[in-house]
């Protein structure tokens, strides 16, 4: 069993991630810090966590603790996967792993030497429908694929949440912007050429609240749009010559709907459904990296090297935010 430690007692780490830890087959957490002890405390009593800590040093401190958890606001990601790795930890940090491109390659820099593994929680990697889109496209299932249309939206107003904090790296984009751009790199295996973006802000906080963006590709065009101040949507469709493959829930299945593709095709002239069940993509996300931990497989699904990739794009995005 790999011993994992968490660093911070978030929503996303006590909703979905701890919780997939304490079902996988192959680790458990034993420890949780929080810089309210209270809050560690119950966090643990209710993930049957055996240690709460005040502080991060000290699990990255504890000889016990193999890997550790980063569920902490974005500004803080980069720190904390950099002290973890120079501690000897194996380090899963929740999306974006880093603010910007130049920190990715430190850390990248940082496995190389220690030999340790480092890898951002991009859970929509490891769930199968996107195998299942990436195989339809690689097979010509929809001809030719030539537009991608995407969103992800939320409405979250409240001028004391994190994600509405600009010093801690708040942000529409940041936060779920990343989806469109790293499913349609992973469905395709391509990456954009030019990136083009209209970005509001909102000037009460100072972060983005509307992004909608434009990635050209080889071949094909990513349309997207990503929002803090918008009911609730997400949608992810590939439009090619012979058909297209809408993915009904692309990233949080069970929340924003069933896990469900549809695939329309001109030439038999009907709809297909491809349902995917209950699949948990944090168990196999935490599986996959205790495996690799464990020297079980050569490395992570989702590679430190891929992260780099879809920074840069979202470097670009923020680009184009208008700063007045």
């Amino acid at each position: 069993m790999i011993r994992w430690g968490v660093l911070g007692a978030a929503r996303i780490a006590g909703n979905f991630v701890v919780p997939a830890i304490q079902r996988s087959s192959n680790g458990r957490v034993i420890s949780i810090a929080s810089r309210d002890i209270e809050r560690a405390r119950v966090f643990a009593r209710q993930h049957e966590i055996a240690h709460a800590c005040s502080t991060y040093e000290e699990i990255i401190d504890n000889a016990d603790v193999d890997a550790v958890y980063i569920p902490l606001p974005t500004a803080s990601h980069f720190e904390w996967c950099k002290k973890a790795l120079l501690a000897g930890k194996h380090v899963l940090c929740e999306k974006p792993i880093a603010m910007s491109a130049s920190q990715v390659e430190t850390l990248i820099a940082l496995c190389d030497e220690t030999g340790l593994i480092c890898g951002e929680a991009f859970m929509v990697a490891h769930h199968p429908q996107w195998t299942y889109v990436r195989d339809c496209i690689a097979n010509d299932a929809i001809g030719k694929l030539t537009l991608v249309e995407g969103s992800f939206t939320y409405f979250n107003d409240d001028p004391n949440a994190l994600k509405n904090n600009l010093a801690l790296g708040g942000g529409g984009v940041r936060d779920i912007g990343v989806y469109p751009i790293v499913t349609t790199r992973l469905a395709t295996g391509l990456e954009p050429l030019r990136v083009t973006a209209d970005v509001t802000i909102d000037p009460r906080y100072g972060t983005d609240k509307l992004a909608v963006c434009n990635l050209v590709f080889p071949g094909f065009v990513l349309h997207f749009y990503c929002g803090t101040q918008l009911a609730r949507r997400q949608h992810m469709i590939f439009h090619g010559t012979q058909g297209w493959l809408s993915v009904e829930a692309p990233f949080n299945p069970g929340v924003y709907g069933a896990a469900r593709v549809l695939h329309r095709s001109d030439t038999a002239g009907s709809i297909d459904v491809t349902d995917f069940g209950a699949v948990d993509q944090y168990q196999t996300m935490v599986e996959d990296f205790a495996a690799a931990v464990r020297g079980e497989r050569p490395s992570i699904k989702f590679s430190l090297e891929s992260s780099l990739a879809n920074q840069r794009v979202v470097d670009q995005v923020l680009a184009h935010t208008d700063k007045v």
